[in-house]
């Protein structure tokens, strides 16, 4: 297809970098974002600068459709909502390769170093035909820097107002020739007790997290790809009763939620030594995590083994892509989640699920304007049999300008209770499993337009997409029928999520305007009856305002999210919490100094609004007065146990930041 040129004075398409740029998300292999069928959000490590987080979970606030979610008042762990489906449902991948995790959104995104991410890819609905289980609502898509465009050294350090101090450090070396080594290091310290709304308990959880990263790439006399990474993430978090200290870990005298979490993750890509491209990929990870709430005690072990050998050929207009996959999972908690009843007793049983599968996928150029996308996979689990994922996809581009895609496909997720869900490890309620679970399975269709517009010096780039999800066997948690239980089970009818979403990109002369909007409908249907799943909102939007102010080497940042109402977890018919959440909206501004080629210096004001969740309501903690329920009989007019679990925002007021940034790039 021919390519357009550009209003005068206006730099090129490959400048703008809007539609150029190049994906792997979709196709599981490069391919520039204009001629990619399915459509994939990219968001580059500049745009997080504008609103600098110490980790990607945070980050993600700012990402239209995205929303970190807060599940526990204590000990703030959340998961990653992407069009109101929650974290079980999202894939996260590092440089392509999937870190397949029950608690991969949890951790997986946490302890990477911000200096060495290069972008990140969202792809919102199911993307199992190329990667399987758990990519049933989408996928996260972590690009790092490649060896050879990094800096040599970059030092990054910001602390604020609350005593958050965060550190990265990357740098690069090579040891050998045609031996580059990617080195990055992250330190993330809070230790500064804090109760804002005097309930005795800490508003936000006390860390002290490191992770090292590093990333070899070997350049082969051949050209082809080898390269492999390891992570290890190790951190200490902590929240509860002010005066809680680690010698009452466990203990039923003073609460406290405690978790020491040790993770370690290697990816790696081999092309092999043929004339035919054939690349083998494959991760590992390794999560030990013990915690204790209040004297309830969650220990967890996991390993994921996972490998993958794809060849792609090209032939008279068809790309394709055929691939074989093997993946091991093992998991052991102590938890109902690994028991097995005998006759005579209940022992544990760690979780062994060997997945091997088998795709293909054909990207099919039909002429200049129009693109077919057809993939199948096809998977056999040890405990659920033969899983079917198919796909399709459609792109019409009418110029380089426009261009409308539909997509449609499958997914499935494989039974994991306490993959994210982290309510019900606090110990307040009895966690109950109603049946023998059965996997998930979703199908979802959408469809994208973009529209680019230009003027003299202006460009305006519009994304607009409709979808539906829809699912069957959706595990159900139910948190209301008895306020002293969390009850599981697979849905007898089937639930959705349907919507639309619009992000615009403006730039004008200094000034840029990033924003969206989306809207949705998310339910579950049982016959007759129709309910709406708890924090799930309908409205939600993003935006981030830039204006760089050349002549005095200054950059303005003004960013923020805003969420409509949701349905908040009471417990009881008595409780006087709001049932649902108030419009709210946590907004940010940033000033930036630029006037030196190694040096930057940052600062600002994070929620300036001052917005938290507890100055709307009564209290957040229920009978935070009394965790172990001791005196549950003794002045308790509104007949509640302690409970953790009412929380659907962050608990940080206004703070102030400030930073600094040095980069070398070469010697």
């Amino acid at each position: 297809m021919a390519q357009e040129t550009p209003p005068p004075g206006f730099p090129s398409a490959d400048t703008l970098g809007v539609l150029r740029e190049l994906v792997i998300s979709a196709t599981m292999k490069p391919i520039s974002r204009e001629n990619c069928t399915v459509p994939v959000e990219i968001y580059h490590s500049s745009y997080f600068s504008k609103n600098p987080t110490p980790n990607i979970f945070e980050a993600l606030a700012n990402v239209n459709g995205v929303r970190p979610q807060v599940n526990c008042n204590i000990c703030n762990t959340g998961d990653i909502h992407i069009n109101g489906l929650e974290g079980p449902y999202t894939m996260i991948l590092i440089d392509g390769m999937p870190i397949v995790s029950a608690l991969s959104t949890v951790y997986g995104l946490s302890g990477i170093p911000t200096s060495m991410i290069d972008r990140i890819e969202v792809v919102k609905g199911p993307a199992s035909a190329l990667y399987g289980s758990e990519a049933v609502g989408g996928l996260i898509n972590v690009i790092t820097k490649k060896v050879s465009e990094a800096p040599l050294l970059s030092l990054e350090s910001t602390i604020n107002s609350w005593g958050e101090w965060n550190n990265d450090v990357m740098f690069k070396v090579s040891p050998i020739k045609r031996l580059g080594v990617l080195s990055g290091i992250n330190y993330f310290n809070y230790q500064q007790p804090r109760d804002d709304n005097d309930d005795g308990f800490t508003d936000v959880t006390l860390q002290d997290r490191w992770s090292i990263f590093q990333k070899w790439s070997l350049q082969r006399k051949s050209n082809k790809l080898l390269q492999w990474g390891a992570r290890y993430v190790y951190e200490d978090r902590w929240g509860g009763e002010l005066d809680w200290t680690p010698e009452f870990r466990g203990g039923d005298s003073i609460y406290g939620e405690s978790i020491y979490t040790r993770r370690w993750e290697i990816i790696g890509n081999y092309e092999l030594p043929f004339s035919k491209k054939i690349l083998f990929s494959f991760s590992y990870n390794h999560h030990d995590q013990d915690s204790r709430y209040g004297t309830m005690s969650y220990i967890a072990d996991q390993e994921v083994l996972f490998g993958q050998l794809t060849w792609d050929e090209q032939y008279k207009g068809h790309d394709l892509l055929t691939g074989i996959a093997y993946r091991f999972t093992r998991y052991d908690d102590n938890t109902p989640a690994t028991e097995y009843v005998t006759d005579q007793s209940t022992i544990n049983r760690e979780s062994r699920i060997v997945l091997p599968g088998l795709f293909v996928q054909d990207e099919w150029t039909l002429n200049e304007r129009n693109k077919m996308l057809l993939g199948y996979r096809i998977d056999k689990s040890n405990e659920h049999g033969w899983i079917h994922t198919p796909r399709i996809g459609y792109k019409w581009s009418r110029n380089m300008r426009s261009i409308l895609r539909w997509n449609a496909g499958t997914g499935f997720r494989n039974v994991n209770v306490f993959a994210e869900d982290h309510a019900a490890l606090t110990g307040a309620r009895t966690v109950i499993i109603q049946e023998d679970l059965k996997p998930e399975r979703s199908w979802n269709s959408n469809i994208n337009w973009i529209q680019k517009l230009y003027g003299d010096r202006w460009r305006l780039t519009l994304d607009a997409s409709v979808f539906y999800t829809h699912f069957t066997d959706r595990i159900f948690t139910d948190y209301e029928s008895n306020v002293d239980q969390i009850l599981y089970r697979n849905i007898a009818g089937y639930s959705y999520s349907r919507g639309g979403s619009l992000n615009l990109d403006l730039n004008i002369s200094a000034w840029s305007l990033n924003a969206g909007i989306t809207a949705m409908d998310v339910g579950i249907q049982e016959g007759e009856l129709t309910t709406r799943p708890l924090l799930t909102e309908r409205f939600s939007g993003t935006f981030a305002l830039s204006y760089d102010w050349v002549k005095y080497h200054l950059k303005f940042d003004y960013t923020g999210n805003v969420y409509s109402p949701m349905l908040l977890p009471l417990a009881g018919s008595l409780d006087p919490r709001p049932g649902q959440s108030p419009w709210w909206s946590i907004q940010n501004i940033q000033v930036k100094w630029t006037g030196s080629k190694r040096w930057e210096i940052f600062g600002g004001v994070k929620n300036i609004l001052d917005w938290t969740p507890w100055k709307h309501t009564p209290f957040l903690i229920a009978r935070s007065n009394d965790p172990f329920d001791k005196e549950i009989e003794v002045n308790n007019p509104y007949h509640l146990s302690f409970d953790p679990t009412y929380v659907y925002g962050p608990n940080q007021g206004r703070r102030f930041f400030f930073g600094l940034r040095y980069t070398f790039l070469h010697s």
